[in-house]
């Protein structure tokens, strides 16, 4: 009989894999550390991204030579969302401490879904401290995710099968009638593939108008309501926005709570980044009824800073989250004791079997900073979207497009006398051009049709000075392409900060 190889993919020598550890993190550490010195951008060149197109590798090769291939073609070009300047979309941007623990819980290797383990009750501890910071019953459910994508899934999972106890076993087909859901015309696509990932449509999504300061119209969300029950569908559930992704607009959340609350509909608050600032007192008027929600989404990865992917959602009813996500399953049942002991298997709590230990990040970086500090960095960011819109409003060159409510600024640059397409094609190339030439990385927004510059402002290694190079950066290339007509170059030298 032919002897069966015993090989395994550990080191061969744990000495040499140990100092190559080691020069990975002083690698990180120093990549980190000056962050701010390097442009806040940087496109991958043509030759890399070929170089990066290799065949499947066969034969295994020195992990030093593997590695030296990431510090020469991977890390120079990264996104950039850990560098001051960026105000892209909304990213947060790490820390030492969470790319260690990501490390860690990297090398533990656990998978959540079941286990009387550690990293379960670590788990249920980050959860039990996020519905206490956003005032949710400690019966609540809960779990972690990927991210808000995830998070609001799964609360719509909720919310649909909350509305009937057939939902599970016979589907939509047994419904007797067409289910609706009801949020403004400003709330994030996730919703949109949410809606379409659980079997409603998308256009069953009811895009509600909103006002001048982008903030949903509850009257005209009623009207709808009540047209639409008159045509025999059935509405299910209400979405408000903490915090749009195009400008931050908060929903009124009381209001859309009496709302859902009246027409018995699911309450869910998508509040990815802007549920966030709960933490403030001085915030929490602004965000009433955010405690009233059903479910809330949320992102640990945005504002609150921790490397990715970490989100979470709450549901308010503990027993009917449990309820949607239950499926028989002789290998997953809890015993009273050994390994399938312990806590409820968070398999029962989501789509995903296999999960990853995101909790540690959260529980080590709540505990090494506390929230007293995570309330000043919010509140730093708060204050500096103001001192942007003020830098904005100072300038006759410079316009603000919507008003600075939260952590998002969108502006543009207007000099008077150039007709509206040939304006946002301007403020389209000083855009390009911020992020080609490697000055700063907002991204955009268009809003009533005008293009805007768009600073998501969740960056806790900003500082004043990095507005200000923003704005004298705009204006100086706006009037520069004002000029030449906005024509676009097609070599770029980058700066740095």
């Amino acid at each position: 009989m032919e002897k069966i190889s015993e090989e395994n993919l550990d080191p061969a020598n744990w000495d040499e894999m140990r100092r190559l550890g080691h020069e990975m993190v002083d690698t990180m550490m120093d990549y980190l550390q000056h962050v701010g010195q390097r442009p806040a951008w940087q496109k991958p060149p043509a030759a890399l991204m070929e170089k990066l197109r290799q065949p499947l590798p066969m034969k295994g090769q020195d992990i030093r030579s593997v590695y030296e291939e990431f510090v020469t073609q991977v890390l120079p070009y990264n996104l950039g969302n850990i560098h001051p300047r960026f105000w892209s979309w909304v990213q947060g941007g790490g820390t030492p401490v969470g790319m260690m623990a990501d490390m860690m819980a990297s090398g533990m290797n656990s998978n959540l879904a079941i286990g009387d383990q550690a990293p379960v009750y670590v788990e249920r501890q980050v959860l039990e401290w996020s519905k206490e910071l956003f005032g949710f019953p400690q019966e609540a459910g809960g779990i972690l995710t990927s991210g808000a994508s995830m998070a609001n899934i799964t609360a719509l999972i909720v919310a649909r099968n909350q509305f009937s106890s057939t939902i599970k076993k016979k589907g939509l087909q047994d419904q007797g009638g067409i289910m609706t859901i009801y949020g403004s015309a400003e709330t994030h696509n996730c919703l949109i593939k949410g809606v379409e990932a659980i079997g409603i449509g998308s256009e069953h999504f009811r895009q509600v108008p909103v006002d001048g300061n982008f903030m949903v119209r509850t009257d005209l969300m009623k009207k709808m309501i009540a047209a639409d029950r008159r045509k025999g569908y059935q509405p299910f559930c209400i979405v408000g926005n903490a915090g749009t992704v195009n400008t931050g607009a908060l929903d009124d959340l009381d209001e859309l709570a009496e709302i859902a609350q009246h027409e018995k509909c699911w309450f869910h608050v998508d509040g990815a980044f802007g549920a966030i600032p709960n933490i403030l007192p001085e915030w929490k008027p602004r965000l009433k009824g955010l405690e009233k929600a059903d479910s809330l989404s949320f992102d640990f990865h945005k504002w609150l800073y921790m490397n990715y992917e970490v989100g979470c959602v709450l549901i308010r009813d503990g027993a009917a989250h449990r309820e949607a996500f239950s499926v028989p399953g002789s290998y997953l049942q809890k015993h009273e004791r050994g390994m399938a002991a312990g806590p409820e298997p968070f398999a029962g709590y989501g789509l995903e079997l296999s999960r990853g230990f995101k909790a540690l990040k959260v529980w080590m970086l709540l505990k090494e900073h506390g929230i007293e500090k995570y309330g000043r960095m919010v509140r730093k960011n708060l204050e500096q979207a103001q001192y942007l819109g003020s830098l904005v409003q100072a300038s006759e060159q410079l316009q603000l497009l919507a008003e600075v409510s939260m952590n998002i600024v969108c502006y543009r640059f207007n000099p008077g006398g150039i007709g509206a397409d040939q304006l946002n094609q301007l403020n389209k190339e000083i855009l390009i051009r911020l992020q080609e030439d490697g000055i700063a990385a907002p991204s955009y927004a268009v809003l009533d049709g005008k293009y805007g510059i768009r600073a998501a402002i969740t960056n806790h290694r900003s500082t004043r000075e990095d507005f200000e190079a923003l704005v004298k950066e705009t204006l100086r290339l706006g009037r520069e392409l004002a000029v030449t007509s906005a024509a676009p170059r097609t070599r770029r030298q980058a700066s740095t900060k």
